[in-house]
């Protein structure tokens, strides 16, 4: 049987028939239902994701309200970086927006990689810069864009966001209640 995470490894990284086999033995994909809880805030992140099928969110508890911050779809990667490299406490929360399907990875086994995949550790290094590069870009935008401009955005480079996600979600994500957000979408409407 094919593995999914290994052929996603293959496309980035050339892999012996060996290399396969280790990723493939080393790298589960589980099922999650919507609603599973990957992580909690105060709990030391144990694990990594790579989502294979199905929406995550990263949120957190702001005076009792969540606050959500990230929606992780398929083709990318999950973690808490903090908690899972310093094995300190994980200050949000991720959650199966969807039911998913998200390949598992423990530090301790990322390390056995390391060692024995040519290039994983490269691979790996490179796509947290890439992201962190990412992440600071749209930290950047959202600090210098109003409510109605980040609902654009949204609408421009993740439409498919808009269907798959609970209006109140959206709103926490783009930084404004419920209500705003629907004065914004009408306010949009009319302007069409």
């Amino acid at each position: 049987m094919k593995n999914e995470i290994a052929d996603l490894i293959a496309r980035f990284l050339p892999l012996s028939d060996v290399e396969r086999k280790t990723i493939a033995s080393s790298i589960p994909i589980k099922s999650f239902e919507k609603g599973s809880i990957l992580l909690r805030e105060g709990q030391i992140s144990r694990e990594s994701y790579f989502n294979i099928e199905g929406l995550v969110r990263k949120y957190y508890v702001v005076d009792g309200e969540e606050r959500t911050t990230e929606f992780y779809r398929e083709e990318e990667a999950i973690s808490s970086l903090q908690s899972y490299n310093l094995k300190i406490p994980a200050n949000h929360y991720l959650e199966c927006v969807e039911d998913c399907r998200l390949a598992v990875l423990t530090y301790e086994m990322e390390q056995e990689l390391f060692k024995k995949v040519d290039g994983f550790e490269s691979l790996c290094r490179v796509s947290i810069e890439e992201e962190l590069g990412a992440q600071q870009e749209k930290l950047a935008r959202f600090m210098t864009s109003t409510p109605e401009e980040r609902y654009l955005n949204l609408m421009k480079h993740q439409p498919a966001l808009l269907q798959r996600v609970p209006q109140y979600y959206l709103a926490s994500y783009l930084g404004v209640k419920p209500e705003s957000l629907s004065r914004i979408r009408k306010r949009l409407s009319q302007k069409n």
